[in-house]
């Protein structure tokens, strides 16, 4: 699914105008319609109060045709135009008049005019502001929005919430609708999936309104959300006649003293997702713990008992898992140095790993090509730079991963991967996973999927999808606060099996079984 841009979207109505013979009011119309037939869809004809809040642009107009069909319908609803300027959309005039041939006179809010009183058990439908808004709302309009998000009411957004810009931060946070439900236009917006702005919308959904189907499929993005429709095509079934070589082996570098823990999380990930050998290369430290752990697991140690200080080995892995638990030592980072001059294998790094390139950026030059980086926000900083909102961290990232010919997983709520000027939003994943060795898990489930094939781009979006999935099925069994790494990773199986359920039809009230 593609995250199209304002001025995309834009075309895309003007596409589907041309092409389908309608008018823009008449697409307009479609947009109301599938608004309404969501809410009476939940509403069923209650009488609780609704209170429109509507611009004076093509989102005020959206939300006045809903008004006529909600009222058309015996709805209780009270239609409120937010007066912010003399300028009115054409398609918001023509469904002013059809209110008021309804006979529905909409209550027009001015600067300095008081807000009336909005029940806890009423809903909001959020119509004020647009994806097309450029600029703070004017203070009194932050006033009453303010008064809106301090009522308690449901707050309904229709296609975004007001306030927020499609492609800028926001510079006032007061001045933002927080909705409890978002109504999007045939696709979903960036802006819900990044944390500055996602946090003013709580869930969102989608609905068709039938923009010309040619234009979105052809239109190139820079952002796609990735769900399981989007991942399925990238798994590669097993052969009956194959071996545990066929499958690659994973050998997973890292551990130090008292963080030989991280290893053995990333080397079972890697193994439980499918790699057909795994190889951790640790300090003697981590000898007997990984040995213990993990019978499935060969291991190499360092000669030096508590962090490596030298990476030396007779072996030829297909991939490498770097950094987990490795520490910043300046040995350690000599011998990080030494093993990239000789690199021949695919590399995913993470955690320290990515600290000793940040403290010593000459070592980026000796990367592979699509080498995968797999940093949290802090890592990221030391290594693109601090930024100012999430627009400028993409725009960096982006930036970074082109330089350097990477692929950059941004962990966090979404992450995103991104590879040159491309961005790939993870949809799985919840807060129970904000905890002690995730990142390491991650890791191993990507550097068990380059062992098998898959390539580099492919096994990092994959693997964040696979990461997230595993992390939900293991949430039904442990809730947020219990959920642990060595949980992630049991459910990691499960996840697999998951690609390939149906989803399940809910049962017709009335159908007798059969």
């Amino acid at each position: 699914m593609k995250f199209f841009n304002a001025g995309q979207i834009y075309a895309a109505d003007k596409s589907t105008i041309e092409k389908q013979g309608i008018s823009s009011n008449e697409l307009m119309e479609r947009a109301a319609v599938q608004i309404f037939n969501w809410l009476h869809l939940r509403m069923q004809g209650a009488q609780v109060k609704i209170h429109l809040f509507c611009g004076i642009g093509n989102n005020g107009g959206d939300g006045m045709a809903l008004a006529r069909h909600l009222k058309e319908h015996g709805y209780n609803i009270e239609v409120n135009v937010v007066n912010y300027s003399d300028k009115r959309s054409k398609d918001f005039l023509i469904n002013l008049d059809r209110l008021k041939d309804l006979k529905i006179w909409p209550n027009f809010l001015e600067r300095d005019c008081g807000f009336a009183e909005i029940g806890r058990d009423d809903i909001i439908v959020d119509a004020i502001f647009g994806i097309g808004l450029n600029r703070n709302p004017d203070p009194w309009v932050a006033k009453l929005i303010q008064h809106l998000n301090h009522s308690g009411a449901f707050i309904l957004a229709v296609d975004v919430p007001s306030g927020v810009f499609m492609d800028k931060a926001i510079e006032d946070t007061n001045a933002v609708i927080r909705a409890n439900h978002v109504l999007s236009f045939q696709a979903p917006k960036l802006i819900f999936f990044l944390p500055e702005t996602g946090v003013f919308s709580n869930q969102w959904e989608v609905l068709d309104i039938g923009l010309d189907p040619e234009y979105l499929a052809a239109t190139e993005t820079e952002y796609d959300l990735m769900g399981k429709n989007e991942v399925l095509p990238m798994y590669v079934p097993r052969e009956k006649f194959s071996h545990k070589g066929t499958y690659g082996h994973s050998m997973i570098i890292g551990g130090s003293y008292g963080k030989i823990g991280a290893v053995a999380l990333a080397a079972r990930a890697a193994l439980t997702v499918g790699s057909g050998l795994v190889t951790a290369y640790v300090p003697r430290c981590g000898y007997v713990p990984i040995q213990t752990l993990l019978p499935e697991v060969m291991v190499i140690t360092d000669k030096d008992e508590d962090c490596i200080k030298s990476i030396e080995f007779d072996i030829r892995p297909t991939v490498v898992g770097l950094g987990v638990g490795l520490g910043t030592s300046p040995e350690t980072a000599e011998a990080l140095s030494g093993f990239l001059d000789g690199i021949e294998s695919p590399l995913v790094i993470d955690a320290d790993g990515l600290n000793l390139l940040s403290k010593h950026k000459e070592l980026l030059k000796k990367l592979p090509p699509k080498t995968i980086l797999t940093p949290h926000p802090k890592e990221l900083e030391r290594l693109v730079g601090s930024w100012k909102d999430d627009f400028e961290k993409l725009k960096k990232t982006k930036a970074f991963s082109k330089k350097h010919d990477v692929i950059i997983v941004i962990k966090g709520a979404h992450s995103i991967t991104v590879y040159g000027g491309h961005g790939y939003v993870n949809t799985t994943g919840n807060p129970g996973m904000a905890t002690a060795g995730s990142g390491d898990t991650l890791t191993g489930i990507i550097t068990g999927l380059v062992a098998q094939g898959y390539a580099p781009l492919d096994a990092t979006i994959f693997g964040v999808y696979l990461h997230g999935r595993a992390g939900d099925i293991a949430l039904e069994q442990t809730g947020y606060q219990a959920l642990t790494a060595s949980k992630i990773i049991d459910a990691i199986g499960m996840a697999f099996i998951d690609l390939f359920k149906m989803p399940e039809v809910p049962e017709q009230e009335g159908q007798e079984e059969s």
